[in-house]
Order: structure tokens, then sequence, then C-alpha cells
């Protein structure tokens, strides 16, 4: 047990922490010097299109120190802000901590974020100043801002190349003399954290499991404490691009439980495995219940639910934390509307249905889960709101702010880390989701970077704002909005659904409304049929009574029927986030 270090690499998107862990696996000879596929632990093509890590994944490791053995445990954890509670399991298995940083950008609002769950759990944290070998990096800077916002000296930093491998064998070196090895508790019952678990089509469900307690054999019974789920220990082992079976897991060690299950949502992360035989008192703490963060409404252009339905259950097997409902729209039929864990997760999501399924899908306007009450004959609204953390360059601060108070965002600190802010606000979560990132780093030049925790919801002077169309309500494109925006928004999704929609041969209103009450309205004129082209010459008298029928003809449409709107309408309007 002395000999078994259990760390993870944490850091900000594209800070090379994937890369940095192919280079740990090439020294420690668990993969071989060369091999041309980049970011191995990451499983997705989706993955390393984007450079980024979806889903976590555990390596084995076997490193060699002064003629001692060691095993190491390394998980890869997700970067991105949507995953932030996988990262959290992830970190309450390990002792240990790479922290990682771009040499060319310094601290980002996410090494912050991964940085304070690391200090929660007690983790030994070890810098790594990583791209040294750019010629745009600058080590004294970024080492300046590690140092202040640690509280260390910089001969504690670890100047590295994960591209070239310059720096890596320090970095082992010091997880074996840094971080320190787990707790020994073979006497106790058995208690095991569960921080990942997926479907596999041959095994069924297969954890990834920390042993805290006790140990585990093969062909025992097992029981998840907090959802109350039997499953069998079919196998158990280590992963290192693959499984490697073993006879026990034991307290202190990192590996797999092939549990027999078939529903990944019979064992979720953050759940305790614990022997049926001698139970354990209680579980682990730090369980939670995946919180959807953003919803919306997926169909498809064909119309085929069925199609969808089918490719939603498969995706389902290995994501526990995606949840749907049917839905129905008079503009699209039968569909589907998902809870995610924020907007990356959902474009996961539509790709991969996409990709995987072959299937042409329309995807509504994001927008964050509300809690309705009554109050009299009123309607309350409470919506999320959460904690924003922003990093920017100090000349670029005046922008940020202007931005992030525009946003309804409540100032709350300032910091300042060598030549870089840190400004803090309270924020309402759906003034977030939509364009928010993109205009902070338009604020920025790109510079700043966003981090935020949700942190409960709270009443606000919320309406609900309808769209009609030719007098019918279009349900896909009703919203909540704050009162104080209402009408600049009714104007604007008015003025752009003028544009979009074709002239039909009769005119067309487009309004919005609040409570049944028109607040805005535009009317799309009718198609013009050039009746009078046949005639050359005669009286003007002709003329007029082609016109006078065409007119009756028109207002006899108009009071018949209802219109098609091309779906593509909708899509254009979804994509301008007006």
């Amino acid at each position: 047990m002395e000999n078994i270090r259990n760390f993870v690499i944490i850091a900000h998107i594209d800070h090379g922490k994937s890369t940095l862990a192919d280079r740990l696996l090439e020294i420690t000879g668990s993969i071989p010097y060369g091999q041309n596929k980049a970011q191995v632990l990451d499983t997705m093509d989706l993955e390393r299109e984007r450079g980024i890590t979806i889903k976590l994944n555990p390596a084995h490791m076997k490193y060699t120190l002064n003629n001692q053995e060691y095993g190491l445990n390394l998980i890869d954890t997700p970067g991105h802000v949507d995953f932030s509670y996988e990262v959290s399991r992830s970190l309450a298995a390990v002792e240990g901590a790479l922290l990682v940083v771009d040499a060319t950008q310094g601290i980002q609002a996410q090494t912050i974020a991964n940085l304070h769950l690391a200090l929660k759990h007690n983790l030994e944290i070890i810098p790594v100043l990583n791209k040294i070998d750019l010629p745009n990096s600058e080590p004294e800077r970024v080492e300046k801002e590690i140092c202040e916002l640690l509280g260390i000296e910089a001969d504690s930093i670890i100047r590295a190349s994960a591209k070239t491998g310059e720096g890596v064998d320090k970095i082992l070196e010091a997880i074996v003399k840094r971080i320190p090895a787990p707790k020994m508790e073979l006497e106790k019952p058995f208690r095991a954290l569960v921080f990942d678990s997926f479907y596999d089509p041959y095994r069924g469900v297969v954890a990834y499991v920390r042993v805290f307690e006790g140990k585990v054999e093969s062909r025992e019974k097992l029981k998840m404490m907090m959802l109350g789920t039997s499953a069998d220990s079919e196998e158990v082992g280590v992963v290192c691009l693959g499984y490697k079976k073993r006879n026990i897991l034991q307290s202190g060690e990192i590996g797999y439980i092939v549990t027999g299950l078939k529903n990944v949502n019979l064992c979720r992360v953050g759940d305790t495995l614990t022997k049926i035989s001698n139970l354990a008192e209680s579980p682990l703490t730090g369980y939670l219940e995946p919180q959807p963060m953003v919803y919306a409404a997926i169909f498809t252009q064909s119309g085929e639910a069925s199609l969808l339905r089918e490719a939603l259950e498969k995706l389902k097997l290995n994501d526990a934390s995606l949840v749907y409902e049917p839905t129905n729209s008079d503009a699209f039929g039968y569909g589907f509307r998902g809870g995610f864990l924020g907007l990356l997760h959902l474009e996961i999501v539509k790709e991969r249905l996409e990709r995987e399924y072959d299937l042409d899908l329309i995807v509504t306007t994001p927008a964050v889960a509300y809690k309705t009450s009554k109050i009299g004959a009123t309607l309350q609204y409470e919506e999320p709101w959460v904690d924003l953390e922003i990093i920017t360059p100090q000349q670029y601060v005046g922008a940020v702010m202007e931005l992030a108070q525009k946003r309804r965002g409540i100032y709350k600190t300032m910091e300042y880390i060598s030549d870089r802010v840190i400004v803090r606000y309270e924020s309402p979560l759906s003034s977030l989701i939509i364009d928010f990132y993109d205009l902070l780093k338009s604020a920025s030049q790109g510079y700043a970077s966003l981090a935020y925790t949700l942190t409960g919801y709270r009443p606000g002077d919320l309406v609900k704002l309808d769209i009609l169309i030719a007098n019918d309500k279009i349900d896909v494109l009703s919203q909540i909005v704050p009162r104080v925006e209402l009408m600049s928004r009714a104007f604007a999704l008015t003025k752009r659904l003028k544009e979009l929609i074709p002239k039909q041969m009769f005119e067309v209103s487009v309004q919005a409304a609040i409570n049944g009450k028109i607040v805005a309205r535009e009317n799309i004129p009718a198609m013009r049929k050039d009746v009078i082209s046949k005639l050359y010459g005669g009286d003007v008298t002709r003329k007029n009574k082609l016109l006078d029928k065409q007119k009756k003809g028109k207002k006899k449409m108009k009071q018949l029927g209802r219109i098609d709107i091309p779906s593509e309408v909708f899509i254009n309007l979804l994509k301008t986030n007006d």
C-alpha cells in the first residue's frame, strides 16, 4: 500500500492535460513510444476533434524510482464546467492532483474552479507549467501568477512540455515523493466510491471505483447504498487502455467492477458500493443526483419521433445525466424535451445523435428550468442563480464588468493576480447560457475566461412572453423574460420573424403577447400577384374591377385559414439568438 499513488490531472480546457497523460503513459511503458494516436485516454472521436476531454478515464501505470516499483493510478478528468460534478467525484477518489497551467495563457477561470475543488478535498497540489517549448510562452509571468494563487515558492513548480516530454520525468518523481500513499483500512466492511460508470454491450454496467475500506473479490453480492440497487462483482481489476483482471481489489486501490447491471441509472456516479454479506454502516459523503441546468426540445426534421426515441435510449446507456421526456409541438410535431448539464453537454448529445444515428435534428433555444408558484391569481417565477467568476487582463476589466451588469449580474468582489483580475458576480443562469461566452471573448479580445457554480433559486420579476403567428400561439417560441427586457425582446422577436417567414397570399400578423395582451406586432404583407398584367390598355375601371376581386379573395383566405411555417424559419431564428 505504501507504493500506491492516486492522482488526477486538472486544468483549463486546452492547457495540455490529455497530452501530458500520453507522455506519462509512454514513459511508464504503458503505451509504446511514438504511437500515432494522440490523446490516448480520450476514446471518442468528438474529444479529439474538439481537443477536450468529455468522458473521464482511469489508467494504471507501473513506475520505478530508486529500484522501488510504484503503482500509479491516474484519473484523466474533463476540464469543462458542465462536468464539474464528475470532476469532484474523481477528486474524492485520490490523494493528489497535477495542476496544469499553460505557459502561454496563464491562470484561467476553470483552473481556479478545479483548484478550489481539489483544495476542498485536501489534496496535495503539484503545479505544472506546461508548453514551455512554445516561442510565445511566458514562464516567469505565469509562475508569478501560480505563486500568488497558491502562496508557494517558484521552485515547487515543475516546468514541462507535454508535447516534447521535457520535465515529465520530474513530474513522475514528484508524484511519488509529494503525494501521500492511501490509508489502509482492510479490516473494515467494504466501501468503494463509484466515480464513473458506463454500459458495455458485452458486460453490462461497468463501475470505476476507488476502494476506501475493506476488499472485494469476484462473484460477491454488492449493494448501492444510496439507490438500494443490488449488483454482483462479476469481475474486478484495474484499467490501462483495457481491463486487467485481478483476483481482488482492496483498500487504497482504483479499478473497475463489472456489476452485471443492465441500466447505468442503477449505478450512479457518487454512490457507494458495499457487500450485502457485511454491510457498511453509512455511505461515503458527497453523493448528489445529477441536476440538469439547461433544457431544450429536440425534434427530427423528418418527424420520425420513434427513431429519435430509440437513439436517446441507446445514448442514455452511457450517460446517466441525460434526462428526457416526450413533448409535442404544433410546429414540429412529436419530439423530446431534454435536460442537460450545460450548453456543451447539449452540443455533445446533439452531435452524437446526428453522427451515430444519422438523424437530422432541430433543437429549440436552450432555456433554464424555472420554478413556479401561485400568489393569488398571479404566477410567480423563481430562476436559478450562479456564482460567476471571470478572469481577464486588467485592460479589459471595464468592458467585462459592463457586460456582466447588462446581464443582471450583481458585483461581489475583485482580486488581482499579477496583471490579471478575478471579478466575481452573482448572476441569473439564463443570462449566461446563450451568447454570454461569445460576448465575453469579444469584450476581452479573446483573453477572458469564466466559470460558474449553481447557488440556488431566487424569485424574480419575470413574465412569460408568447409569440402568435396568424393568431396561432407558437409554443416553441414562448420564453420567460425579465419584465425590464420585455418590450425590447418582444420587438426584436417580431421584427426578426417578419424577415424570416415567407410571404403568403394574404397578410399575416406576427404578435408578441403577455397574458393575452398584445405588446408588439409586425405584419407580413401579402404576396401580390399581378392580376392586371394581361391588360393592355382600355378603361381604368377594368383594372379596378380585377384588383377589387383579388382583394376580396385574399380577405376570404385570411378568414379561412392557418399558414404553414417552414421549419427553416425556426432554425434560422434560433441561430440568431435575438
